[in-house]
Order: structure tokens, then sequence, then C-alpha cells
């Protein structure tokens, strides 16, 4: 395949690329409701050229190209976090405003960006008439940002999609992402009794109860150890809650919330017990949703060399090859399940979830040629598997 053809069809195709990315952002999809971008997402599918496309008994849309011997997953999440407070927004976060080069909007950059390039990257190779012997399976997932790992654990065991490998469409600001930590959530509570604000000795202050309990976190987390290649795992609280009869009540209840990051060597079983012995016999602690795994893929892995060379043969330079603090699908399909991993996606991650999120134009259009290129260059070199 002709990289210079390839970029030229990539440029004829970019007012389309962002008219579809504008089309998604309009349309609100948190966790759970996203009915209507599957619609739509379907529906550019269809129109691309994809051999076959279905939305699933979940709602993640998949599209197919190819029936090759090399079974390649491209994933990529239509759900998005809600916009919290709108004066923080200078654009519209539903608008989907376009200036100098740039797309601005809810999910523009996490991670309807990722949806548009991975969709326009299949377009592509049906365009080109690339063939290989691979077959290369586009997901737009559901419920990653509220359960991460649902909508492609769903593919993977209930619609039978079963990949060699994976690549996560991800902002990732073009760089290859060969791993990241894992998380874990708690919920600790902690009980008081209640009792008139102005005579709080008969009462029990559920808040200060727990105050030591932040404090030892917060000791806690300067301590944890730091492990290789993913470095040191991290515990935050991210939120307190109270309640009480009202203003002038002593609390007969407080709960925080915890994020928890974790390392290879760190387990769930692990975690869960340093906590109960900061904790001593006070308070409840309970895990919210689930243990996600955190994952490595070794530099020299047939996956990453690939991304790597896909990388500088389209853009004529040495990619970054990265690890990640953040978590992603990633966890399920390599931490629990072992299939070879990556992620690589347009959008920078500090625009994630922020207020005026946004995505560059040209890192929609290079991200689409990268995905367009990669399954051709895995299935050459590492066919027979």
């Amino acid at each position: 395949m002709g990289t210079e053809r390839l970029r030229r069809l990539a440029s004829d195709n970019q007012k389309s690329l962002v008219n579809f990315l504008r089309d998604m952002v309009r349309i609100p999809s948190l966790s759970g409701r996203e009915n209507k971008m599957a619609i739509r997402v379907k529906k550019e599918m269809e129109k691309t050229g994809f051999e076959e496309v279905f939305i699933d008994g979940i709602g993640n849309v998949i599209g197919r190209i190819g029936s090759g011997k090399v079974r390649i997953l491209y994933d990529a999440h239509m759900d998005t976090v809600d916009i919290g407070d709108r004066k923080n927004w200078k654009h519209n976060p539903f608008g989907a405003e376009y200036r100098r080069g740039t797309i601005y909007g809810r999910g523009a950059c996490d991670d309807k960006a990722g949806v548009a390039s991975a969709i326009y990257g299949g377009k592509l190779m049906v365009a080109l008439g690339i063939r290989g012997d691979y077959t290369l399976y586009v997901a737009c997932s559901v419920q990653e940002e509220s359960a991460g790992g649902k909508g492609i654990e769903y593919l993977i065991k209930k619609d039978r999609i079963n990949p060699h490998f994976v690549i996560l469409a991800e902002p990732s600001s073009l760089n290859i992402i060969r791993g990241h930590k894992g998380r874990v959530g708690f919920k600790i509570s902690m009980k008081g009794k209640s009792a008139h604000a102005g005579t709080p000795w008969k009462g029990k202050n559920a808040i200060y109860r727990m105050a030591p309990l932040i404090q030892k976190i917060e000791r806690l987390n300067s301590r944890l150890s730091s492990i290789p290649p993913l470095g040191k795992g991290t515990i935050a609280v991210t939120k307190i809650d109270c309640e009480k009869a009202s203003l002038n009540a002593i609390p007969d209840n407080c709960a925080i919330y915890l994020d928890r990051r974790t390392n290879t060597k760190e387990s769930e079983q692990g975690v869960k017990r340093e906590l109960r012995t900061i904790m001593g016999r006070g308070g409840k602690l309970e895990i919210l949703q689930k243990f996600f795994t955190a994952w490595e893929l070794p530099r020299k892995h047939p996956l990453v060399v690939s991304c790597a060379e896909t990388y500088k043969a389209l853009f004529r330079r040495n990619p970054k090859i990265l690890l990640w603090p953040f978590c992603s699908n990633g966890s399920y399909t390599m931490g629990e399940k072992g299939i070879p991993t990556v992620v690589f996606g347009p959008g920078e991650e500090r625009f994630a979830h922020s207020a005026d999120e946004q995505v560059k134009v040209e890192q929609l259009v290079q991200a689409a040629m990268f995905y367009a290129t990669l399954p051709g260059i895995i299935a050459k070199r590492y066919g027979k598997i």
C-alpha cells in the first residue's frame, strides 16, 4: 500500500470524518444511555463499507471487515462522563464547535474521537482495497466510564469475538501505551450518634470519628511501594458524605470514597488488607464495582513492535512508547484475559473529562491512517499464530 495514496485519501475524507465526530458530540451519551449514539454509529459503519454491522444485546456496535486468520479488535467507547458545572465551559458541551482545526464538546476527546477514527480507518481500508489474512472488528462499546470493561467483556464472552490482538482507541496523544495501572474503588462508612448541635456531647460525631482515618490514608499514600515498571501505587480520598437530620444536628454517619491505583504486584486482597489494618475495628469497608487489574506488555512484544513499525512508516519518526497511570478496558482484555493489548488514539489525555474537552482534527486523520495500516502489518509479520 502506498503511504502517499493513503495520505491523500485520508485528506479527502477529512470533512466527512469531522462531520461524523461533530454529529456524535451533539448526542449526549452518558453511560447506560448510549442508544441514540449507537444508532448513529451503526449508520456510519454501514455507509463506510463494513461487511457486517450489528448492535449486540448490551448495546455495543460491532463492525467487521475481512474474514482472515488473525483476529484484531479495535475498541472505542461511546459513553461519556457528565459535563459537570456548565459554568466552567466556554464552549457549548454539546455544540460540537469547530474552530481553527479543533473540535470542542463532551466526548470530543474521550472517546468519540477514537470511535470516529477507528471507523474511518476501516473506511480507508475498504476504499483502498487493503486486504490481508486478518479479520478486523471495530467495536464501539458501552459503559466504559461507569463500569469499566463491562461492554468489552460482553463482546468477548457473549458475542464470542475472541481477538488475538486488541487496540484500544483511547486518547493517548498518538503515543503507544503498552500497559497501565489497575484501579479499585472503596467506600468506608463510620457510624456515630446524632444529637442537637447545641449539645454535641450527647452525640458521637461520625465526621470526627472518620477524621483520623483520613489522615492515616494520606500517610498510607506516601509509603506505598514503587515497583517497576508501573511505579508507585496511589490512594486518594475523592469524596466525603455524611448523614444528618439538619445542619444543626450532629451527623450519625460519615462515608468516604477512595480511588486506589495499583501496580502489577498489588492484588485485591492485599489492598483490602492494608486498609483494614489502618481502620482497626472501626468502620465498614466496601469494594465498589470490581478490581481492575494492572498490566504491562513487553516493549519487544510483536504487537508493540507492529504498532511502532506502523507509526514510523506513516509519520517518519519514532513513536513514544509509554506506560499509563490511567485505567481502561485493557484491565479486562490484557489484565484478566491475557489478550495482547495496546492503547493508541487521537486526543490528549489532559482534555479527557475536562470542561472544554477538545481534539485536534489533525490527530483524528493521523489515527485513522494508523488504524487502516496496522492490521496488514500485524498479519504480514505475525500471521502464523
